[in-house]
C-alpha cells in the first residue's frame, strides 16, 4: 500500500476503525466466508495444500475461505495494525491456519520463494503506485511454477459515476490518470493509484510471469450500501481476473 500521502495516512487511519468496530460483524461472516464462484472455479486446485501469501489482506475474510478451501497455510499482509490484529484474533477463534505481519508492498520482508499462491483480492491494485516492483516481489515470493492471482475491480470502474437510471462517466475523471482522491466510504481522501489493464498485464509479463487466464467480469465485488447503480447492471465492466504462473 502506497502510505506516502499524508490525506491516505489520515483516511486510513479513520477506516481501519471498522475493524474493530465491526470485529463480531466480521467474525460471524467468517464462519461461513467462501471466495466468489468465478474465484473457486480457477483456484480450487491450485489451493489445495497450498502455502498462500495474501499482500493487502485486510479483513482477512478471503483468508478464511483460503484456508477452507484447502490451503495449508495463508499468510496475511498489511499496512494497518487494526486490521493485523483483528484478523488474527478471528482465525484464532476459528483454529484456522493464518498468520497476519505488517508490510508496506512492495516490501513484504518474506523469505525467497515461501508461497504457492500469491493471491490479491478486491482492493489491492489500487493501492500499488509501483506496479513493476510490486509484481516483482510477488515473483519473487513464488516457489517454482508458483501461482499469481488477482480479483479486482475493473480499471473502468474509477470512472463509473452512481446514477440509478443511466450509465454515465463522471466528468471528473479519465481512464489514463495515474490517480484519483476516493470520495466514498471507507476509504473517503485517500488516493487511490489507477492502472490500465494494458498497463497491468505488461507489468505480469515483464515480470517474468506466463499468463493462464484473464477474463472480466459484469459484477462488482463490493456494493455500497443503498446504492443502486445502472453500472452495475450487467453491460459495462466492474472487475477482472487473472492467474498467471512463475515463469
Amino acid at each position: 500500500m502506497d502510505v506516502t500521502g499524508d490525506e491516505t495516512r489520515a483516511a486510513w487511519a479513520i477506516a481501519s476503525r471498522k475493524y474493530e468496530d465491526e470485529y463480531a460483524e466480521h467474525l460471524e461472516r467468517a464462519r461461513t466466508a467462501e471466495l466468489l464462484p468465478t474465484e473457486v472455479e480457477v483456484l480450487s486446485e491450485i489451493v489445495l495444500g497450498a502455502d498462500v501469501v495474501h499482500p493487502m489482506s485486510g479483513h482477512g475474510l478471503d483468508d478464511v475461505a483460503l484456508a477452507r478451501l484447502g490451503a495449508r497455510s495463508v499468510h496475511g499482509l498489511d499496512y494497518s495494525d487494526a486490521a493485523l490484529s483483528s484478523a488474527q484474533r478471528r482465525a484464532d477463534e476459528l483454529g484456522v491456519p493464518c498468520r497476519y505481519t505488517r508490510a508496506v508492498m512492495p516490501t513484504s520482508g518474506l523469505d525467497d520463494a515461501c508461497a504457492d499462491l500469491v493471491y490479491t483480492g478486491k482492493g489491492a491494485l489500487i493501492w500499488v503506485a509501483d506496479l513493476p516492483a510490486f509484481f516483482a516481489e510477488t515473483h519473487r515470493l513464488l516457489r517454482a511454477d508458483g501461482w499469481f492471482y488477482v480479483y479486482e475491480a475493473h480499471p473502468l470502474v474509477p470512472l463509473w459515476d452512481w446514477d440509478p437510471d443511466e450509465i454515465r462517466v463522471r466528468p471528473d475523471r479519465g481512464y489514463f490518470a495515474s490517480s484519483h482522491v476516493n470520495d466514498s466510504y471507507p476509504g473517503n481522501g485517500a488516493v487511490e493509484r489507477q492502472h490500465t489493464l494494458s498497463e497491468i498485464v505488461m507489468a505480469c509479463l515483464e515480470a517474468g510471469f506466463e499468463i493462464e487466464h484473464l477474463a472480466e467480469h459484469p459484477d462488482p465485488f463490493w456494493y455500497p450500501g443503498g446504492v443502486t447503480a445502472a453500472a452495475w447492471d450487467g453491460r459495462v465492466p466492474n472487475a477482472f481476473s487473472l492467474l498467471a504462473r512463475r515463469g
